[in-house]
């Protein structure tokens, strides 16, 4: 049961510019807490000790606060990838995937049969057993956000294929995996990775999908890759904003 992802597809539809905050507290009420703040959340599993339970509970609290939440899975695996989806995710993003194979791997794995292979046993997706049946089947190929991140040459250079994959909603750049497979470890600002970010973008929007950047709480980041073709930004995580702003409050007041 999927009922806040069309806030993101619409806005992107409108040419809305967004902004997603990753979730990395494992406190429900951040979620629920920052749902007024923010376009949508990325829930990452990637790069954080997050468990399933957690997940589920982040993922409860963002739907109490009618904000769309993605999840990040750890790796392009079909057991990850089912227990995410069959948990309730909204949206999901695979890290990492090295080439066009992978990224078909990825995105039939969440689609289900005759769009993909997505195995069968959903949960609370379905209500809990409530809305089943085939009108679940399509709302489900329908209505979940699936996003590639690009973040190695590999996927670079094979992007004409994967953009063209049915059933791919979206990509995201990363780019300091991005430039240390390009050989400018943590350049991000990089000519050569400012480019391909442009490439991602032109290429992905000509196939009419969605282009999203990851990166830290800076506004001027955020700023360069809306200049560079990007729909929305990952703009930092709920521990940055938390220790950015204890630690002004803190010179403010002590000087």
């Amino acid at each position: 049961m999927i009922v806040n992802a069309h806030k993101f597809r619409e806005k992107f539809a409108a040419g809305q510019k967004q902004m997603f905050t990753g979730i990395t507290i494992t406190d429900p009420a951040v979620t629920e807490m920052l749902s007024d703040s923010t376009d949508g959340f990325w829930i990452d599993l990637e790069h954080n000790p997050t468990n399933l339970e957690t997940m589920l509970a982040m993922l409860i609290g963002a739907r109490a606060g009618g904000t769309p939440a993605f999840v990040r899975v750890p790796v392009n695996d079909d057991g990850w990838i089912k227990r995410v989806l069959d948990s309730g995710a909204e949206g999901i993003i695979c890290p990492q995937a090295e080439d066009a194979e992978a990224a078909r791997r990825f995105v039939t794995a969440c689609r289900y049969p005759p769009m993909g292979r997505r195995g069968f046993g959903p949960r609370r997706p379905t209500n809990y057993g409530r809305n089943g049946g085939q009108q679940y089947l399509d709302d489900a190929n329908r209505n979940l956000v699936v996003i590639l991140q690009i973040e190695t040459v590999g996927s670079l250079e094979q992007l004409d294929e994967i953009v063209q994959l049915e059933g791919l909603d979206g990509l995201v750049v990363g780019p300091y995996d991005l430039s240390g497979s390009m050989g400018h470890m943590g350049q991000i600002d990089h000519p050569d990775v400012l480019a391909a970010i442009e490439q991602v973008s032109t290429t992905a929007h000509a196939a009419g999908l969605s282009v999203g950047v990851g990166m830290a709480a800076e506004a001027s980041h955020a700023e360069r890759a809306f200049k560079l073709g990007a729909d929305w930004v990952q703009c930092g995580n709920d521990f940055e904003y938390m220790i950015r702003f204890a630690d002004q409050l803190k010179q403010q007041v002590l000087g």
